[in-house]
C-alpha cells in the first residue's frame, strides 16, 4: 500500500526541519519576496497621501500656536479625526480626510475625547470666545471639566526659533518655498496684530505678543481648508 499524500509531506517537512541552514535561506528568500512586493510599489509612489489643492501649510503664527497646543497636551484630550459614520458628521462636521494631514508633522488624530473631536472647530466660534474659553471654560462650556489655561494670556510668545522652524518643515516636505523663513517672523506679528485688534473690537484688551494670540490662530486654522465658515461678531 502506497504511503498517502499527508505522510509524504510530512516526510518531506521532516527533511527540511532537519536542515537548519537550508531552512533558514528558504524562510530569508519567501520574506523578501513578500517584503518586495508590500514595498516596492510604495516606494515607487511620489506620496501614498493624496493631496488636496486647498490645504496649504501652516501660517508662522499658526504654527506657533500649534506648539503651544503640542506642549500643553491637548491632544490627550481632544482628538482631531472625524470618522465617516453619520453620528461623528452630524456632530462635529465633515469626516476627516488623509490629505488634511499631510503638513502635520506629528498628526493630531488622537483617539481620546474627554472633550469634543476638533478637527472642524476653526470658524465655529469667535476669537474671543476662544480667549474666554482658555481663561475659564466654564464661561463659555457651563459644566466642563477643562482646565483653566490663563497663563496663555500672559505669557510672552517666543517666535525667536521660528525661522528654524521654517527650515524644518520645509525638510519634512512643507512646501515653504526658499526665503519663506525670511518673511516669517514680518507675517508673524502681522497676523498677530489682527487678532488682537479683532479681540479689542469685542472688549478684549491683550498684547498682540502673547501665547493665547498663536493659540487662537491655530484654532482657527483647524479644517478650514475645506471651506471657510463665516464667525460670528
Amino acid at each position: 500500500m502506497s504511503e498517502s499524500l499527508n505522510d509524504k509531506v510530512q516526510a518531506a517537512h521532516r527533511i527540511l526541519e532537519g536542515k537548519s541552514l537550508v531552512m533558514t535561506i528558504m524562510v530569508t528568500v519567501l520574506i523578501s519576496i513578500g517584503g518586495l512586493v508590500e514595498l516596492v510599489p510604495l516606494m515607487a509612489k511620489k506620496s501614498n497621501v493624496p493631496t488636496i489643492p486647498s490645504v496649504q501649510p501652516y501660517s508662522p503664527l499658526e504654527l506657533e500656536g500649534r506648539d503651544i497646543y503640542l506642549r500643553e497636551g491637548c491632544y490627550n484630550c481632544h482628538s482631531q479625526q472625524i470618522r465617516p459614520f453619520r453620528a461623528e458628521v452630524m456632530r462635529y462636521g465633515e469626516y476627516s480626510r488623509a490629505g488634511e494631514f499631510v503638513y502635520d508633522f506629528p498628526f493630531q488624530w488622537g483617539s481620546k475625547r474627554t472633550g469634543p473631536d476638533l478637527a472642524r472647530i476653526g470658524g465655529k466660534y469667535p476669537d474671543a470666545w476662544h480667549y474666554r474659553h482658555m481663561e475659564d471654560p466654564q464661561q463659555t462650556s457651563p459644566g466642563s471639566i477643562m482646565p483653566r489655561y490663563q497663563w496663555l494670556l500672559e505669557r510672552q510668545l517666543d517666535s525667536s526659533r521660528i525661522e528654524l522652524k521654517f527650515k524644518t518643515m520645509r525638510q519634512l516636505g512643507v512646501p515653504y518655498t526658499d526665503g519663506d523663513e525670511l518673511n516669517a517672523a514680518g507675517n508673524l506679528r502681522a497676523q498677530a496684530n489682527e487678532i488682537a485688534a479683532g479681540l479689542k473690537a469685542s472688549g478684549i484688551e491683550v498684547e498682540s505678543d502673547r501665547e493665547i494670540i498663536a493659540m487662537i490662530a491655530y484654532l482657527q486654522r483647524m479644517g478650514t481648508d475645506f471651506g471657510k465658515r463665516e464667525v460670528s461678531p
